[in-house]
Parts: C-alpha cells; sequence; structure tokens
C-alpha cells in the first residue's frame, strides 16, 4: 500500500525532502526494500523512481530548489507534473492562506493530489506536511487537509506539524499556530508533531553540530519520521512486514477524538563518526527510553531520573519539579540486531497510561530485525500523551494575549477571517488542553 506525501510550504516541502532520502537510502540493500519503495516511490515509463509527493507553495523558490536537487542526486526524483506555486507567497497570514490562495487554486491542488492517488494500487493514505508559523505551510495546509477530507472521506489522513522556536520566528506565529491546529482538530485522524526547539537541541547536545542549520535541523526530524513509515513486523503482520503503516499508526495511537496529538523520539542519535565506537543494549536503551516517556525528556542528554509512576492516586513530581508524563497510548518500534530479545514489560506498565484504558489496548510494539540508518540498533517511541500539554498551554497564552489587546487582528479580518473564528479556535484548543490534562 502507498503512502501520498502532500508538501506544504517551505518548511513541509524541505521536510519531506529530507525524509524521501533517508526512506531511499535506508532501504538499499535490505529485505524490506521493495515494500518500502512501494510506500514512497513509483517507476516511470523509464525506469526511475519517482517519489509519491505533491509540492505546493506559494513561492517558486524553494520546490524549485527541491526538485533540481532530487533530480541531481541521481537515486529519486520528483514527477513532472506534481508541483503548483505561485509568484506571491502567504506573507506569513494564515488567513491569506486558508481564504484566499487555498480557494482560489483548489482545483489545480485537487487534480495534482488524484493523479498520485490514482498511480497507487492501493492507497495507505495521505501524509499532508507543513508548518504551523507561517501563511502558506498553516493556512493553505489546513485548507488541503480539508479539501482532502472531502475527497478522500474514508482514507487515512496524518498531519505532520514542525512548530516553531519558542522565541519566535514570526510575530504572529502563535495565531496562525492556533488557527491551524483547531481546524486540524476536526480533519486529521491524528497530528504528528515535532518541535523545532528539540530538534535544535538534538544537533545541539548529541550531534556536535557546531553551526546549525535549517538542514540539520530536518534532517534530524526526517530520521525520526524514517524510523517511524520503514516497514516493521507488527503483532498482527504474521511475519510479513506491515502494509499500511498510516493505518496502522493511527489505530494504535489515536483511539478517541479528543486525542490526536503525537509526539516522538528516537534512540541513539550520536554524529556519524562515533557510531563505529559505540556499543548498545537493548536493556539500556529501553531503560533510557521508558525514562524520557514518563519524564517527558525529549532526549538522551538531561533525563530526571527522578520521576517515577504514581504509587496510587495523584500525580507523581521528582525533586527537580518535573511530574510525571501520563500516556494515552504508545507505539514502541524497535530495529536492528537481537531485536527478538529486547524485553519490553516496562512499557506495558498501567501505571503509565490513563485508568480507563488497559495497558494492553494502550501499548503497540513494532520490530524488524533489520537495522536503521546505520545504527545496529535503535528504538523509537510514538506517543499520545501528556508531552505536548505544555508547549500547546504556552502557545494558546501567547496568542489569547495578543488577541486580548487585538494585535494584528485587522490583518486577518481584511481576509475574511474574524473575531469569532479566533474565538471558536481558543474555545476548541482550551478543550482539548482540558482533555490532555485530565489523562493523569
Amino acid at each position: 500500500m502507498s503512502v501520498v506525501t502532500v508538501q506544504l510550504g517551505q518548511c513541509g516541502n524541505q521536510v519531506a525532502h529530507e525524509l524521501l532520502d533517508v526512506v531511499w537510502s535506508d532501504a538499499q540493500k535490505k529485505p524490506s526494500r521493495a515494500a518500502s519503495c512501494e510506500r514512497f516511490f513509483h517507476h516511470n515509463t523509464h525506469g526511475e523512481l519517482v517519489a509519491r509527493a505533491v509540492l505546493i507553495d506559494m513561492e517558486p523558490k524553494v520546490i524549485n530548489q527541491s526538485l533540481s536537487r532530487a533530480a541531481k542526486c541521481g537515486r529519486w526524483r520528483y514527477g513532472e507534473d506534481s508541483h503548483f506555486s505561485q509568484k506571491q507567497g502567504s506573507g506569513n497570514n494564515w488567513a491569506n492562506g486558508y481564504c484566499v490562495h487555498g480557494p482560489r487554486h483548489r482545483d489545480v491542488v485537487e487534480e495534482l493530489v488524484r493523479r498520485e492517488v490514482e498511480r497507487c494500487d492501493r492507497l495507505a493514505g495521505l501524509l499532508a506536511m507543513m508548518s504551523v508559523a507561517g501563511g502558506t505551510g498553516s493556512g493553505v495546509g489546513a485548507y488541503v487537509t480539508q479539501c482532502l477530507r472531502d475527497i478522500y472521506p474514508t482514507s487515512f489522513i496524518l498531519n505532520h506539524l514542525t512548530w516553531p522556536y519558542r522565541t519566535g520566528e514570526v510575530i504572529v506565529q502563535n495565531y496562525n499556530s492556533v488557527l491551524t491546529l483547531a481546524h486540524l482538530y476536526q480533519l486529521s485522524d491524528a497530528i504528528l508533531v515535532h518541535e523545532n526547539d528539540t530538534a535544535h537541541r538534538i544537533c545541539s547536545q548529541l550531534l556536535n553540530i557546531k553551526h546549525i542549520s535549517f538542514s540539520d535541523v530536518n534532517k534530524v526530524i526526517a530520521h525520526q519520521l524514517g524510523s517511524v513509515l520503514q516497514p516493521a513486523l507488527t503483532a498482527d503482520s504474521h511475519g510479513v512486514y506491515s502494509r499500511n503503516p498510516l493505518g496502522e499508526l493511527v489505530s494504535a495511537l489515536a483511539c478517541h477524538p479528543e486525542y490526536k496529538l503525537l509526539s516522538m523520539c528516537t534512540i541513539p542519535q550520536m554524529p556519524s563518526s562515533s557510531i563505529a565506537y559505540s556499543t548498545f543494549s537493548w536493556p539500556g536503551l529501553l531503560k533510557h527510553l521508558r525514562q524520557m516517556l514518563i519524564s517527558n525528556t525529549k532526549m538522551e542528554e538531561g533525563i530526571d531520573w527522578q520521576v517515577r509512576p504514581p504509587a496510587g492516586s495523584g500525580r507523581s513530581t521528582s525533586l527537580t519539579g518535573s511530574s510525571f508524563n501520563t500516556s494515552l497510548a504508545n507505539l514502541l518500534i524497535l530495529r536492528g540486531k537481537d531485536v527478538y530479545s529486547a524485553e519490553t514489560g516496562g512499557f506495558e506498565d498501567p501505571a503509565l497510561y490513563t485508568s480507563w484504558l488497559s495497558s494492553k489496548e494502550a501499548f503497540s510494539l513494532w520490530k524488524s530485525p533489520v537495522s536503521f540508518n546505520k545504527y545496529e540498533k535503535s528504538a523509537t517511541l510514538v506517543s499520545n500523551s501528556q508531552a505536548l500539554l505544555s508547549p500547546l498551554d504556552d502557545m494558546v497564552g501567547k496568542a489569547w494575549n495578543m488577541f486580548a489587546s487585538r494585535a494584528y487582528i485587522h490583518q486577518y479580518m481584511k481576509y475574511g477571517i474574524s473575531e469569532e473564528d479566533f474565538l471558536d479556535s481558543f474555545t476548541s484548543l482550551e478543550q482539548v488542553i482540558s482533555s490532555y490534562r485530565q489523562l493523569c
């Protein structure tokens, strides 16, 4: 089954390109190569490997760069009729993207997606990749997702969102983020989030990159995504690599419409030059990953080992002030040598989960004896938990403070977004925040 990637805006196009490169590179000379390539690529009449992707941006620069990079690499390429761009962007304004550019170019975009879908023998779902900070990725991205849901009502739609730096990339990024999330929550089957701040810290503290670029950050995100989307063996696959990654991901993690936010972390992550001199054991990797989950630590560096699951009622808090991160559902993906010997019972502990869902239903495990991206052993955890509660609350709070003083509201109203639209979005996300708070 195949996944059609819809790349939206500058960030969405750049991250998706890195993801496709990771998928191709990792799939070479592996038994799962055919299954991996079938998911994300098809062969054209010349025998070339072509990405199952649609590239959308309101400015041509990034799309032209992506097309050129893919063609020059000689490994895979984008389709000649798979992209759409204009000469004027959305000006970092969600309303401009959602109310103007989206409706204006709806027919063209829908036709591009339809062509890619029809090339699939069987469609596993649609992966829409975007940022929430700017205007095109967020505004056009939300509108395109709405169109996709109308056209493909029974298909899985997974939105991958890149959250901006908390210190700010765009003055109105919190407005754009609130409007995007509130709309996608009604449309998407699940929303997988990566935070730029976390990826940046991984580049700095784990990969020892001195001068960090957006390309470095994107590669970290793509590595983590690739570790999830590459073929693996599930509990129900009976020794055959799973063929529907989006459906199985959503089924494992998004079991309730009120809880759709997914976060992820991967270990190990280190400079390529250090891998040959490092050894990993499954007990060590899983011990660290479990503590990262319960203490809500996004990487190995700085794990709070004081946090423990609550023994009875109430939340557990460490001496450092970190509180226990309650999960609704977790998906653990193990890849590499001796994977069948890995003991994962620590992730089945009922204390990790909300009381109204049994740990057997809440925990899923995928395995593959094939190593991933040069790591002899690697583990990735995708979690539907309270991990994103703090950044979401912070984002909504900052947006509300600006809205209370009516800052920049006129810039949105001139494109057709009213104050009531803002209030509806705030109300929607406050409900999401309340629901995640009540998990404990």
